[in-house]
């Protein structure tokens, strides 16, 4: 990717979550082999109406942008999230999700080998936290220089401290990456996202889904 990052607004973040799951539709229907789940609250509702859409999911591969080290039943599971609200109802043709309970370091090492044979990936998903981080990729941290498709997250400043997590430079080589960002506490992270000060602004050609409460304070 070498575009530069596009910012769309809306209204609320119902429309964010109605806008991004048109636009993971289209990619399915477009041919994406390959789709990559964000987890955390604002993608849930974009889950949910995805299921509700006839799509070819038989012929797609869902991956996840990041995972807590628990165990998949486990609460705080981003993969937990995704098979209630979308994966339960929609069968994608493989699925692989990252082995958080083995601890950080087996669990990368295994992802790292399946993301690196499926990349560059089509469609990634991501969030952002109200310190700019995105995925398990926190503002200042080691992991951030990581190389290879994913690495192991310790001491993360959001608990679990252990976390898995796609590089940044795997999520450089997507062919789509969209941020789903709502809520007026993102909106200080999103402007310095806009300038790259943060891993959330760190994917040139990225496009970002916010709602107008995220935009509503002037940069700083």
């Amino acid at each position: 990717m070498t575009a530069s990052p596009s910012l769309h607004v809306f209204d609320d973040p119902e429309e964010v979550a109605r806008r991004a799951a048109d636009l993971v539709a289209e990619a399915v229907r477009e041919g994406a082999r390959t789709v990559v789940l964000a987890g955390g609250s604002t993608p849930r509702r974009t889950y949910q109406l995805l299921a509700t859409k006839p799509l070819p999911w038989g012929r797609v591969t869902v991956l996840f942008g990041d995972e807590r080290c628990v165990p998949p039943d486990h609460p705080e599971s981003n993969y937990l999230m995704a098979k209630h609200e979308l994966l339960d109802h929609v069968h994608p043709g493989s699925l692989h999700r990252i082995p958080g309970e083995l601890g950080a370091g087996p669990a990368a090492a295994r992802y790292d080998a399946i993301v690196r044979d499926l990349s560059p990936l089509d469609l990634v998903l991501l969030g952002m936290g109200p310190d700019g981080h995105t995925a398990s990729l926190f503002p200042e941290h080691a992991a951030l220089l990581a190389s290879g498709y994913a690495v192991a997250v310790h001491n993360a400043p959001k608990p679990p401290a252990e976390r898995v997590s796609l590089t940044l430079g795997a999520l450089r080589e997507a062919r789509q990456v969209v941020f789903l960002v709502t809520g007026e506490d993102k909106a200080e992270a999103l402007a310095r996202a806009r300038r790259g000060e943060v891993p959330a602004g760190m994917i040139p050609g990225a496009r970002y889904l916010v709602d107008r409460s995220t935009v509503g304070r002037p940069d700083r």
